[in-house]
C-alpha cells in the first residue's frame, strides 16, 4: 500500500503566561485576607487531583506556605474520584508522581477512600465527602477549569467538579455518575455544591486556567461564595485558549500517547470531537475523525487507559501497557464502560495504518487526510499528510519540513 507524504508543521497560540507561580499563587490568597478566619492551630485541607497540571506542585507549596504564615496547620487530600485503582496508597502515588510530596511541601498527605455522607440533595441523592477533608477546620479547592471529556454546560471540569467527584471519593464519583442517568450534570452539580459549599467548611478556591501550550496562564483565588459565577466564565476563558487540530476533518488520527493526565478521557474529547459519540461524530462536535491509532499510554497514566475504547486500532505494545484493573474501575465508575473496551491490536504501527486506510471509505491511501499528534494536550507541532495542501485557503500553521514519505524504521514511525 501507497502511504501518503507528510508534513511536520507548527501551529501559532495566544500564549498568556505566568512566570512565577508561586508568586501569583501567594498573591492571589493574600487578596482573600484568610487570616480573619483561620485561627492558630486550626487544620486546613488543600484538594490535589490526578490530572497533569503544569506547575501544580509549586502552586500546592505556595498554598502551603502561606497557611502557615497564617498559623494555620495545612495537609494535603488527594481528591480524585476512582483513580489510582480507587485505593488510598494508589492517589497518594498519583500526586507524588507529580512531585507533591510530604518531603517537598513540608506537611502531610492524608490519603483515604473513607467518606461521610453529609446529606442528601433534593433529588434523593446522598452527598459523599472525603473523611479527612470534612474533619479538617477549613478547606480549600484546588482545580484547573477546562471543557469536560463528557458533558455540557455553564460549568463543566473544575473547582466544582473537585467538590463533586474529586473530594466525594469513589462512592461519591460512582453515585453522581449514576445520577447522571436521571438528572442533567448541571442539576446535579448545583445541588451538590449548594451542600458542600454548606457544610464542608469550604475556606476558598484556587482556580487555575492553562494556555494551549500546557502552561499555567490563570491563577485565581476565588470565596466561596462566587464560586459558580467566576468559574462560569473562567471556563469561557478556558475555551479560548485552549489548543485545536489545525483542520476539523482527518481520515485517520495517530496519536502517540494518552493517559489521564492528558485528559480524562486518556484523549480530550473536546479536541478529536467524539464527545458525544464514542466512534462517530456529531454536529455538536468541534472535529470529525474517521478513525483513530493508538500508540502507547503515558508513564504517568499507571497503567489506567480509559478512553482506550475510543480508538479503532492500537499497539500491542500499548496493550501490554493497560492495568485493566484500574481501567475498569475507573469506567465502570464514570458509567462509560466502552471506554475500556480494546480496539484492534496490532503489533506494528504498518500494519495498522494500513489497516486503518482501508476503512476511510473511497479515498485512496495515498490521498487520506492524515494527522499525526503527541497527545492531545501539545498540538504545537505535528505531523499533517500532503492533502491537506490541496485546500488553497491560507493556512495559520508553518511547515517545517517535508513532504517526505512516512518515515518507517521496522513497521515504526517516530514519535512527535
Amino acid at each position: 500500500m501507497s502511504f501518503p507524504r507528510m508534513l511536520r508543521i507548527r501551529q501559532q497560540f495566544e500564549r498568556p503566561r505566568i512566570e512565577d507561580v508561586a508568586q501569583e499563587t501567594t498573591y492571589q490568597l493574600s487578596r482573600l485576607s484568610l487570616g480573619s478566619q483561620i485561627q492558630g492551630g486550626q487544620t486546613v485541607a488543600i484538594t490535589v487531583g490526578s490530572r497533569g497540571i503544569a506547575n501544580i506542585a509549586t502552586m500546592t507549596k505556595a498554598v502551603v506556605e502561606h497557611i502557615k504564615s497564617l498559623g494555620g496547620i495545612p495537609l494535603i487530600i488527594p481528591a480524585m474520584g476512582s483513580h489510582g485503582g480507587a485505593t488510598a496508597e494508589g492517589q497518594k502515588k498519583l500526586i507524588e508522581g507529580f512531585g507533591v510530596t510530604e518531603d517537598f511541601l513540608g506537611c502531610e498527605i492524608r490519603s483515604s477512600m473513607e467518606t461521610v455522607i453529609v446529606a442528601e440533595t433534593s433529588q434523593g441523592i446522598p452527598v459523599h465527602f472525603d473523611k479527612n477533608a470534612y474533619a479538617a477546620d477549613h478547606l480549600i479547592i484546588m482545580g484547573r477549569i477546562k471543557p469536560h471529556t463528557g458533558f455540557v454546560g455553564e460549568i463543566e471540569s473544575g473547582l466544582h467538579k473537585m467538590m463533586l467527584i474529586g473530594l466525594g471519593k469513589h462512592a461519591g464519583a460512582l453515585m453522581y455518575h449514576r445520577a447522571i442517568k436521571n438528572y442533567s450534570f448541571g442539576e446535579i452539580i448545583r445541588s451538590v455544591a449548594e451542600i458542600v459549599l454548606e457544610k464542608c467548611k469550604v475556606l476558598a478556591g484556587v482556580a487555575i486556567v492553562e494556555n494551549a501550550y500546557d502552561e499555567t496562564a490563570l491563577i485565581e483565588a476565588i470565596p466561596p461564595s462566587q464560586f459558580y459565577d467566576r468559574e462560569k466564565e473562567l471556563l469561557k476563558q478556558a475555551l479560548a485558549w485552549m489548543p485545536k487540530l489545525p483542520f476539523p476533518e482527518a481520515d485517520l488520527l495517530i496519536i502517540d500517547r494518552i493517559g489521564k493526565n492528558i485528559s480524562g478521557t486518556g484523549m480530550d474529547t473536546n479536541i478529536i470531537g467524539r464527545k458525544y459519540n464514542d466512534h462517530v461524530a456529531t454536529e455538536k462536535d468541534n472535529a470529525n475523525v474517521k478513525r483513530i491509532f493508538v500508540r502507547s499510554l503515558t508513564e504517568e497514566t499507571k497503567g489506567n487507559a480509559t478512553g482506550i475504547g475510543i480508538a479503532e486500532f492500537v499497539l500491542q505494545s500499548c496493550v501490554d501497557q493497560i492495568n485493566t484493573e484500574s481501567t475498569r474501575i475507573n469506567c465502570i465508575t464514570s458509567s462509560h464502560p466502552t471506554g475500556a473496551m480494546i480496539p484492534c491490536v496490532y503489533q506494528n504501527d504498518r500494519d495498522a495504518i494500513t489497516d486503518a486506510l482501508q476503512t476511510i471509505g473511497l479515498t485512496e491511501p495515498e490521498d487520506a487526510r492524515v494527522m499525526h499528534i503527541q497527545d492531545t494536550l501539545h498540538l504545537a507541532e505535528l505531523e499533517i499528510s500532503e492533502a491537506y495542501l490541496k485546500n488553497k485557503t491560507a493556512h495559520s500553521f508553518e511547515i517545517m519540513s517535508g513532504p517526505y514519505e512516512f518515515e518507517m524504521n521496522s513497521g515504526t514511525i517516530k514519535n512527535i
